[in-house]
Order: C-alpha cells, then structure tokens, then sequence
C-alpha cells in the first residue's frame, strides 16, 4: 500500500483564486489515490465550493484562514502582520507536521520571506532558491536560482549546485545529473569573480557531476540537466525565454492568418506539431520548487490556469514523495568539505 502524502493548499493566493484552485484540487484527488489535501483560506469563499464535491471526506479537509497576503504586500511586513493569513497558515502545517508539503500562487517574495522565518532552512544552506524544470531538446533542465538570491556568492551558487543535482536526481531518476555553471563562455577564465570561484569548488567535490560552464544557447541544447546562476541572471533567463516563446507562437498565428494556403493546412500542421506543442505546454511544468528549507514548498505562477494549478499539485506531489529535503540534506553533508 502506498504511503499517503499530505498537501496544504493556499486557495487564496494567485490571479483566478478560489474558483480556479479549488476545482484543481478537487480533480487531483482522483489523480493521485494516495493524495490528502486541506486547503486553506476564507470559509465564506471556499465552503460554497465544496458543497457539491463528490470526495472522500477523508482525503480532504478545510482550514479557514481570515487573512489574504495580496500581490503587492511587501515582503517584510507580512512578517509583522496577516498571522492568520492562508499562505502562513499553510506553512505553518508542514511546521507542525500536519502536511508534508504545501503550493501557493501568492505573492513569492512574502512566500519566500514566510517559508524562512516559518520552517528555517536546511544546516549548511544559508538561502533558500527557487528552482524549476524547462523542457530543452527533448528533456528537462532544472535552472537555479530563479530570482530568491539576486546577488550570490560563490559558496552560494555551490549550494544552489548540490540542492538542484539532489532534486534533480529525485525527480528525474537520474543518479548523476549533469550540472552546469551559467556563463558567458565555456572557458575557465570566463565569467565573473563568483563563477570562477563556484567553478573552482565544484571541481573538487566528488558528489557533484560538474560538467563546467554552460552558456545560453547551450542549456537549451540539453548540455547540462542541472544549471546553476544567481537569481538576477535566473529570473532575467526565465522571463526572456518565456517572451521568446509567446513572440514565436504569436508571430505563427499572424502567419497562418495572413496567408490563405496555411489557413487551409492549419489543421495538418496543428496535428503534425501536437506533441511538440504538448511538450512546451507552459502549464506542464507550472510550479517552482523553494529549496533548502526545511519542508517542501512550491510556488505557482501567479496567472496559473486550472490546468496549470493542476500540474502544481501533481509536482508538489512528487516532491514529497521523494522527500525533496532530507535528500538535500544528506547531499550537503557529503559536500560538507568543499562548503
């Protein structure tokens, strides 16, 4: 019999909320047999909900919470403020060992700021990272950090190197993932101070398949599964390459539009291109991991759909089923030399 994993849910967090979220969760229950989930937010709003849901009451449970984190909160003052709001009491679960793990689509820097003071991070990392999974020439690459940290230094981007190769490896099933410096060029006198530096440590640290720098084009060549940069350059990374892939998509419906021949082959090459387009689904891989905290914890892009808030849940899912951070734990202990 499978272990049961437990999951917290802030159904307030996000542009759709509630009426997007919940329906998600509700449909992820029959995903996922072994799945247990307590959403959490406004009785008034999420009650109503839940009226006509045909569920195992067992594998679901409500926990009102009278407070909301909105988008533009800033970060330090949710630390003062909103004690009862759905995002911290959904940490504060997996603080108490009630879930395993919890997904917000709220605000991510009060969720990063929560997550640190709420669960603490993991001995030996000094930041968390958020990190997720870009599908690049047949696979996926799992870039960090994605915008936690915005100015690293090099023992830093070391540890963001064994956290991403630890859940890498668990989410992957791959024993040695590849992981790769973000840099300007493959040589080693390139890059700044910091990546010279990390590129020095983690040549010497045996737990880590450090496979050297990894340039732009190259990570979406698929030469590295794990890449590693400070959150600045990630964050940049991230918005650029999902501009890159609207802009194309965009263009290609002018295209089809403009021209009556492809109009008519429109159906042909919808169907040629299915998978491909499956593939690079956005809302496939929604949902970042925060990593070295003492607890899993995932970040849903705050525009997620139903579909989207879907896949969240399912990777959050597997995160605790790998157990995401006593994996990273015992990876950092190996390395504990080079940190």
């Amino acid at each position: 019999m499978s272990t049961s994993i437990r999951i917290a849910i802030d159904v307030m967090g996000g542009d759709r909320g509630p009426r997007c979220i919940v329906p998600a969760a509700l449909r992820s229950l029959s995903l996922y047999p072994s799945l247990h989930i307590t959403l959490v937010g406004a009785a008034d709003i999420v009650e109503p909900l839940l009226s006509d849901a045909v569920v195992a009451s067992d594998r679901l449970s409500f926990r009102p919470a009278r407070e909301q984190i909105l988008a533009d909160d800033p970060p330090a003052s949710v630390l003062r403020g909103k004690r009862d709001a759905s995002m911290r009491v959904a940490l504060e679960l997996v603080r108490d060992g009630q879930v395993d793990g919890c997904l917000s689509a709220g605000n991510t820097g009060a969720l990063m700021v929560l997550a640190r003071a709420v669960l603490g991070t993991l001995e030996g990392i000094r930041r968390p990272a958020i990190m997720a999974a870009l599908p690049v020439s047949g696979r996926l690459c799992h870039v960090l950090d994605l915008g936690a940290n915005v100015d690293c230094p090099a023992e830093q981007l070391v540890e963001f190197a064994i956290m991403g190769a630890a859940a890498a490896a668990e989410l992957s099933g791959n024993p040695a993932p590849r992981v790769g410096l973000l840099n300007i060029g493959s040589e080693t006198h390139k890059g700044n101070r910091q990546v010279r530096q990390a590129a020095a440590l983690l040549q010497v640290c045996p737990a880590i398949n450090y496979v050297g720098s990894v340039e732009g084009d190259g990570l979406f060549r698929g030469e590295a599964d794990v890449v590693v940069c400070d959150g600045f350059v990630g964050n940049v990374l991230l918005k650029a390459s999902e501009g890159v892939a609207g802009y194309l998509q965009a263009e290609l419906r002018s295209a089809v539009a403009d021209s009556w021949l492809l109009r008519w082959l429109a159906p042909l090459v919808l169907d040629v291109t299915r998978r491909t387009r499956e593939r690079h689904d956005p809302a496939r891989y929604n949902g970042a991991s925060l990593l070295g905290l003492r607890g899993v914890v995932m970040k849903s892009h705050g525009s997620a759909d139903e579909e989207a808030i879907l896949a969240a849940i399912g990777h959050t899912f597997k995160a605790c089923q790998a157990r995401l951070p006593e994996r990273i734990a015992g990876r950092v202990r190996e390395c504990g030399a080079v940190l």
